[in-house]
């Protein structure tokens, strides 16, 4: 039921069918006259979504399409994302966003979310009150700092946020009305954009640390009393931001990072995977990363944690792992690095060559963070299948314009040997007789799972043995046929299904560890779908 009428109602995305009301809907709601005369099922609605974006000549178009049409039926818009999500996922997030990033200042036609300014800094909770929902359960926040691989866009970040709560509901059924976007704009170094007369965000350059502190310390007090039952996902902030602010407020509040721990998560479930086709223990691999930043410490502490769980102590996990990045290998020599880099800095002659440090360590798996297109080049992958008959390579920086190498590469250099994930997707490959389908590391698979886990349970907080636990939860769904084409992650084709299995183990470790604020269910999976989410048009009379 619902006190709006005719207008008002169709203005509602909540609430608007548009040619899905029903005749007596029509009559008592005052609509008549303000729709065309057919009446349609919501099969008809979709369908006719399908073929108006297939309309579109580009994927930049199609987002902003679909951009529109959550405004206007956030129940379709939902359903169409829900019923091909391998295939409408990338529009609305990698690799559409970060194109759709890089312009957003240009194509933006109607605001999303929550819009902080460093500027109104004492005055948070006044604007967290202008959002109407008064149940928040997941902020995605988010200051522009570090988008994917296309660095500082300011304000222009604003598209990441939104994409990432869409994924909460296609990927796990989170309810979209408990989400609420935020971009707290802190201005931007980016000259490009300060000289750009269309660019929307906040004209000033970016505050010193302390000054970001103290604003971020005020953004986190609010929530804490104004949404209780809120948890935080720090989104795309510069490195040095994102490592202190989640290591502030994990034990505070309910957060977490995904760009360190979901990357963490989705990196360890392929390489799990993977182990299943190459052979061989976690803890008997050698890592090598081309990149040392959030990414790259995340995905490192993820898997030193996971080889701890498996038997290692800390001193033996690390020693596994080598980071390289725009200045040579991480070794104990350098004085250039952070705190959080320095476990993975190993005895070792210093190295500026790439291809030089896989023949000295022989890594049996490269992991491609840096940024750069096209740095795992033919030298590099040969001397992975040199080295190994099955090289387990992942490119994951995004979007694709980034990527380390293409799938097509990866194969072709390899003889078909290669193991392969990249961070956006590719298209399968055929190699002589057979067709390889490259897997898409994508965070996808992991945190709208822990989302929905964290949201049915009402968990207190957030922790690395959560993200664990949804790795090793999404390579046991990974199938030997899956395997067979080279896929190392379920398809995303089930990956509704795939996640609510994820959240079942997620939530039965909250309540294991006594960080749930309700009562254990007898049936798991019963409880679990009783919060999920369904994209479907609701009587209103």
């Amino acid at each position: 039921m619902t006190t709006l009428r005719g207008r008002d109602l169709l203005r509602d995305p909540r609430l608007n069918k548009f040619t899905a009301f029903t005749p007596a809907e029509r009559e008592a709601l005052g609509l008549v006259g303000l729709l065309p005369e057919a009446v349609e099922s919501a099969e008809t609605r979709l369908e006719r979504a399908k073929s108006q974006l297939a309309r579109k000549p580009t994927n930049l178009e199609k987002y902003l399409s679909l951009s529109a049409l959550q405004d206007i039926d956030e129940t379709l818009f939902y359903r169409l994302l829900m019923s091909e999500p391998a295939r409408f996922v990338p529009l609305v997030y990698t690799p559409t966003v970060g194109e759709a990033c890089l312009e957003f200042s240009h194509i933006i036609e109607r605001p999303k979310g929550l819009y902080l300014s460093i500027e109104r800094k004492g005055h948070v909770r006044e604007v967290l009150r202008n959002w109407p929902e008064r149940d928040v359960r997941f902020i995605v926040v988010t200051s522009g700092g570090r988008i994917l691989g296309l660095g500082d866009l300011g304000a222009n970040g604003m598209g990441i946020p939104i994409g990432k709560l869409a994924l909460y509901t296609v990927g796990a059924g989170v309810p979209p009305r408990f989400t609420l976007p935020i971009m707290m704009d802190c201005g931007t170094d980016n000259e490009t954009l300060l000289s750009d007369p269309f660019y929307i965000g906040l004209r000033r350059n970016r505050p010193s640390i302390a000054e970001l502190d103290e604003f971020v310390e005020e953004f986190v007090t609010v929530p804490i009393w104004q949404f209780p039952r809120c948890c935080i996902q720090w989104e795309d902030w510069a490195r040095a931001d994102a490592f202190r602010l989640l290591a502030r407020y994990r034990e505070r509040v309910c957060s977490f990072n995904d760009d360190i721990q979901g990357s963490g998560a989705v990196a360890l479930a392929g390489i799990l995977s993977a182990l299943r086709i190459t052979g061989g223990k976690l803890g008997e691999q050698t890592f090598l990363f081309l990149g040392a930043g959030a990414a790259a410490i995340g995905i490192s502490d993820m898997l030193t944690r996971a080889m701890m769980q498996d038997g290692l102590t800390h001193e033996q996990a690390c020693a596994r792992i080598w980071l390289f990045n725009s200045a040579g290998l991480l070794e104990t020599s350098r004085r250039d690095l952070e705190d959080y880099q320095l476990p993975y800095a190993h005895a070792h002659a210093p190295s500026g060559d790439f291809v030089a440090t896989i023949e000295s360590l022989k890594p049996t798996v490269i992991i491609g963070v840096s940024t750069a297109a096209g740095l795992f080049n033919q030298r590099v992958v040969e001397a992975m299948a040199r080295l190994n008959r099955r090289p387990v390579i992942f490119a994951l920086s995004n979007p694709t314009s980034r990527s380390e190498c293409t799938a097509e590469e990866a194969y072709k250099w390899s003889e078909g040997r290669a193991v392969f994930a990249s961070g956006s997707p590719f298209p399968p490959f055929k190699y002589r007789e057979r067709t390889l389908t490259p897997g898409q590391c994508n965070n996808l698979y992991i945190f709208p799972a822990v989302g929905l886990a964290v949201y049915a349970t009402r968990a207190a907080r957030v922790t690395d043995e959560m993200f664990i636990a949804a790795a090793r939860a999404v390579a046991a769904q990974v199938t030997q046929a899956d395997l067979d084409a080279g896929l190392i992650y379920p398809p995303q084709a089930d990956i509704l299904k795939t996640e609510m299995h994820v959240a079942e183990r997620i939530a039965d470790m909250i309540f294991d560890g006594g960080l749930a604020s309700v009562s254990k269910p007898p049936d798991m999976g019963a409880f679990i779908t009783s919060h999920v989410y369904k994209p479907e048009y609701r009587s209103l009379v």
